[in-house]
């Protein structure tokens, strides 16, 4: 295949995994692809399941927890009195 197929396929499938799991962690997926590719740890062709391997990864790293915190006022408010 020549260079230009394979940076469009490349293209498509970056579009497709932003369009299902957001921008922030298509950008993660690549930064790791990336980074395996320095490292010479890319053996060349990734599969779907590689893909989907890689994207749990990242998923786990990338994880936020979210908590809730109820702040209740306290407020001067007597139920005691009556207001006529």
């Amino acid at each position: 295949m020549a260079d230009e197929e394979l940076e469009a396929i490349r293209r498509q499938r970056m579009a497709e995994l932003q369009a299902k799991h957001g921008p922030d962690k298509a950008k993660a997926v690549e930064n790791y692809l990336i980074q395996m590719a320095r490292f010479g740890q890319l053996g060349g062709k990734i599969t779907e399941a590689g893909l989907i391997e890689i994207l749990e990864k990242v998923s786990q790293q990338t994880e936020k927890k979210t908590t809730v915190k109820f702040n209740r006022r306290r407020v001067m408010d007597s139920d005691d009195e009556d207001d006529d």
